[in-house]
């Protein structure tokens, strides 16, 4: 896999030189278990890619590259259309040598409003599970991170990834086709700081996606954790009968004060909450980059504050909490 060599020397000398060690046998193992082919040919494309040089990276206001390299009309066609192999683009955006990725999501605008709590995050090691195309390790190397490194087991985000880092040529940001499950032992307290956005609530067991985020942190990091929320006290948690805004496998929404409560009983410490924001039609709709339905297809028609199937529309609250030293 492209990168690891690079991962392994970023790593050396860390908590995490062992896991990063143990990576090329954990991820042949995972890619052995595909079953459909498409990496292959996506992979092909992007190696097809031209190089260009980057003259202006801007990764802590948005993630942007330029280059003095004069690029034909008809260059920046073609990187358009092999981009688009890998519809629907869901987080970002990017500007790619002045093509715009108008993504799904307004990835930029959650980071906006998390970053200010997140402290200085120099020299540190950043684990973010569930990354989708990694939009959000571009920002973390754009704080000041050591290196920002993200797992999510879709064959596309790995791809999407790829294909935007053969551009910005970000030698501290690094994709992992896994999951969370696969995180051995070495990488045990060996993280500065964890993300988990948009999980929690695909996990049949919360608590324990909790107790496993918990154990990827050194002892005084941190989690961030970010999750579909409902309005309610302490005891509140929905559990949608079928599907929620049209998903399938959501399984648990508490409110923030129950969400408080599991990550204190996980004896987290310092739980804090963040943002609460309530998901708008301008942070999340179709675009050019992502045609297919989007969330105003999952809402109610006459009251947007529900959802198709009549529950709370989405709200996403976003906590920080510390591990004990």
């Amino acid at each position: 896999m492209k990168n690891l060599t690079s991962l392994q020397a970023r790593l050396r000398d860390t908590d995490l030189e062992d896991w990063a060690e143990s990576l090329p046998k954990t991820i042949d193992q995972v890619l052995a278990t595909y079953t459909h082919g498409e990496i292959s040919g996506w992979l092909k494309m992007i190696d097809s890619l031209p190089e260009i040089s980057v003259t202006d990276r801007e990764l802590e206001k948005c993630v942007s590259v330029n280059s003095d390299d004069e690029i034909s009309p008809d260059t920046l066609k073609q990187i358009a259309e092999n981009l688009m192999q890998l519809h629907p683009w869901r987080k970002g955006p990017f500007s790619i040598h002045g093509i715009d990725l108008n993504t799904e999501w307004r990835s930029d605008w959650k980071w906006e409003r998390i970053a200010p709590h997140l402290g200085d995050l120099s020299y540190k090691n950043i684990l973010d599970v569930g990354c989708g195309n990694g939009y959000h390790l571009f920002r973390i190397i754009g704080a000041g991170a050591n290196s920002a490194i993200g797992i999510d087991p879709s064959q596309k985000f790995h791809a999407q990834f790829l294909a935007m880092n053969h551009f910005i040529q970000c030698d501290k940001t690094f994709h992992l086709p896994i999951g969370i499950e696969h995180m051995t032992n070495e990488a045990s307290k060996g993280f500065d700081m964890v993300f988990s956005m948009g999980v929690l609530y695909h996990r049949r067991s919360p608590i324990e996606h909790i107790q496993q985020l918990k154990t990827l942190v050194c002892k005084g990091g941190h989690i961030v954790l970010e999750t579909l929320v409902v309005d309610g006290d302490v005891n509140t948690v929905l559990i949608p009968e079928g599907r929620y805004a049209q998903m399938r496998n959501v399984w648990f929404l508490p409110s923030t004060d129950a969400l408080e409560r599991w990550l204190y009983r996980c004896d987290l410490k310092d739980v804090k909450l963040i943002d609460v924001n309530q998901t708008s039609l301008d942070e999340q709709r179709a675009t050019d980059w992502m045609t297919f339905h989007s969330l105003k297809n999952y809402l109610d028609p006459n009251d947007i504050n529900k959802t198709v199937e009549g529950y709370p529309a989405p709200k996403r609250a976003t906590f920080i909490a510390r591990v004990a030293d």
